[in-house]
């Protein structure tokens, strides 16, 4: 696997070695040493599976503490245009982010480490989007940012429909807002 820092060190581009043959292919998507070699020594204790339809549009999202996650994502089938938001008090790179679209093609992962929102839009059809989590999920400790924040100014690909946000999402406070 190669282990490449994005412009937000912390979150790694993490790159499978694919073995392919005139049988379909082949490859680790988590490795505990390789990932610990790599400075990523989270302890992943839950895997979720998602699936999208284009166009939605799921975060930014995040756990406070005791149960802040870090995240390995990937995407099975289909694509994503995938978002890590730094959301660390005293961080040179606070309310920057990092994007990377995801596909089953590219086979692509991403580390999002603790102290980061994370979204992502569906682009192709449907997609189906899997990760593992340093802690179990906690409806008491999630939090979330606007999508559109002005603050945080991501810039979303277009796609010809509108982005489909749940009741939640569509009612997030910006990152001024936000109490965590």
């Amino acid at each position: 696997m190669k282990f490449t820092p994005t412009r937000i060190p912390d979150v790694l581009l993490i790159e499978p070695e694919i073995y392919a043959d005139t049988r379909g292919f082949f490859f680790e998507c988590y490795h505990r040493e390789e990932f610990r070699k790599n400075g990523v020594t989270a302890d992943f204790i839950q895997d979720n599976h998602s699936v999208s339809v284009k166009g939605v549009l799921r975060g930014l999202h995040y756990q406070v503490a005791p149960k802040e996650q870090a995240k390995v994502v990937r995407v099975v089938r289909g694509e994503v245009f995938d978002v890590a938001v730094d959301i660390r008090p005293g961080s040179p790179t606070f309310g920057k982010y990092v994007s990377q679209i995801l596909s089953a093609e590219n086979k692509k992962m991403l580390f999002v480490p603790v102290g980061f929102a994370h979204g992502y839009l569906t682009l192709s059809d449907e997609a189906e989007f899997f990760y593992k989590t340093s802690q179990f999920y906690s409806p008491s400790d999630e939090r979330g940012l606007r999508w559109d924040d002005p603050d945080i100014r991501v810039i979303w690909p277009k796609i010809d429909k509108p982005y489909l946000l749940s009741a939640k999402d569509k009612t997030l406070p910006g990152l001024r807002e936000s109490k965590s």
